[in-house]
């Protein structure tokens, strides 16, 4: 039996990649914020540091992009630290 065209809508939803945004607050520490990036992305304290430093400078930073479902654990990890992130799709 084929699949339906929203099966098929739904599966290509999912696959493609989505971008997660670290976003600047005034309660959370820099250094903070590079632990959380190191914990939940396993990131280098090098890497981390550059994404924390554009969260400071620029007031957002792009810190992934992933598949949709590997993308919501990563957001739900990052809320759970408390830090401010939204899942965007990737144009």
């Amino acid at each position: 039996m084929g699949k339906t065209e929203t099966e098929i809508q739904t599966r290509v939803d999912l696959d493609i990649p989505w971008n997660i945004v670290v976003w600047d607050d005034p309660v959370n520490l820099m250094s903070y914020v590079v632990y959380v990036l190191e914990k939940v992305f396993s990131y280098n304290r090098s890497l981390a540091t550059k994404l924390m430093l554009e969260v400071h400078n620029q007031g957002k930073s792009l810190v992934a992009t992933e598949e949709r479902e590997q993308a919501e654990l990563h957001l739900q990890q990052l809320h759970s630290y408390g830090l401010q992130a939204t899942l965007r799709r990737s144009e």
